[in-house]
């Protein structure tokens, strides 16, 4: 499952003068979602059930 939109990745970075790797949305979504998981964790070792930005 992907939790990026591909399609705003590669606008975000012809901002930036930048090309898109086939395979750069995928990664990023795997690295989203790690950061997500551990977002989770933080939340409820801190006794809580809302993740908030401070988490990540």
């Amino acid at each position: 499952m992907s939790y990026v939109v591909a399609s705003a990745i590669k606008e975000l970075l012809k901002k930036h003068d930048m090309m898109t790797a086939g395979d750069f949305p995928e990664a990023a979504s795997a690295f989203l979602e790690e950061a997500i998981k551990k977002a989770a964790d933080r939340a409820t070792k801190n006794g809580r059930k809302t993740v908030r930005p401070e988490d990540l």
